[in-house]
C-alpha cells in the first residue's frame, strides 16, 4: 500500500522564497503542499488543520520563529515535525531551534537541490520511524537512527567555498585574522580592528560561528545584560 503522501506547510515571509520552496515540494515524490503562511499566527492556525511537516523560517514579523515551535509544540499534534530554513545563525535561536526537537535546520542561502535531498532524506526518516513496532524492544541501530531525527542535529550547510549575499571572502579573511584561539573580543573591538561597522563585523561573526570557524561566549555585565564575545575555535584535538 502506498504511503500517505506528507502535507507540508511553507513559512515564510518572503513570497518569492514561499513559492520557489513550493515548487521543489512538488518536485519530490511522497509530498503534497498543503498551504503557506507569511506570518507566525498564521502559521500556527494552519497547522491546527492537518500538517506533517512545517518549513519555518525563524524570523517572521509578528512572533519570532521559536515562538511559533513552541506553539506549534503546545498543539500537541501527532506526528507534526518541523525543518528550519533560514538565514537565523545565532547560537541562542540555534539551540532553542534544537532544543524543540527540528528535524533539521538549513541554512540561507542554499539551493533548491539542497532542499530537495533534505526532503528525501526526511521522507525516508519518517518511514522507518513509522514501521518500528512498538511492541519489540529496540536495536542499538533503531536507537541511532532515532536519535538522528531528534535534538542531536546541527545547522546544515551549504558548499564551504560559499557566502551569503553581501560577504566578500576578503573581508571575511580580515575577520578572522583579527581574532585568535586564546583571548575573546566583542563585535564592537572586531569592527575597530577591520575598520568595519559594527553591524557589518556582527555578519561576518554571525558566518564565522555557524561554520565552527568561532567559538561564541557570553559575559554577563551587573545589569545582567549578556555581552556576546568571539575567539577562533581550537583546533581539533589529535
Amino acid at each position: 500500500m502506498t504511503a500517505p503522501a506528507i502535507r507540508v506547510l511553507v513559512v515564510d515571509d518572503d513570497a518569492a522564497a514561499r513559492a520557489l520552496h513550493g515548487r521543489s515540494i512538488d518536485e519530490v515524490p511522497g509530498f503534497r503542499l498543503v498551504g503557506s503562511a507569511a506570518t507566525g499566527e498564521a502559521a500556527v492556525a494552519r497547522a491546527r488543520d492537518g500538517v506533517d511537516l512545517v518549513l519555518l523560517d525563524m524570523r517572521l514579523p509578528d512572533i519570532s520563529g521559536v515562538e511559533v515551535l513552541h506553539r506549534l509544540r503546545t498543539l500537541g499534534a501527532q506526528g507534526l515535525d518541523v525543518l528550519v530554513i533560514s538565514s537565523s545563525q545565532d547560537q541562542v535561536t540555534v539551540r532553542q531551534a534544537l532544543a524543540a526537537h527540528v528535524v533539521g535546520y538549513l541554512v540561507k542561502p542554499f539551493t533548491q537541490d539542497v532542499l530537495r535531498r533534505r526532503l528525501d532524506t526526511y521522507r525516508e526518516e519518517r518511514r522507518a520511524r513509522a514501521e518500528a513496532d512498538r511492541d519489540r524492544a529496540l536495536s542499538q541501530s533503531d536507537i541511532d537512527r532515532l536519535l538522528g531525527t531528534g535534538s542531536v542535529r546541527v545547522p546544515e550547510r551549504t558548499s564551504p567555498g560559499s557566502l551569503p549575499k553581501g560577504l566578500a571572502e576578503v573581508t571575511l579573511d580580515r575577520v578572522r585574522e583579527s581574532l585568535d584561539p586564546v583571548s575573546f573580543a566583542s563585535a564592537a573591538e572586531v569592527a575597530t580592528a577591520c575598520g568595519l561597522s559594527r553591524a557589518t563585523a556582527q555578519r561576518y561573526l554571525e558566518h564565522l560561528v555557524a561554520t565552527g570557524v568561532l567559538d561564541l561566549a557570553h559575559r554577563y555585565g551587573a545589569r545582567g545584560r549578556p555581552r556576546i564575545l568571539y575567539r577562533l575555535a581550537p583546533p581539533p584535538p589529535g
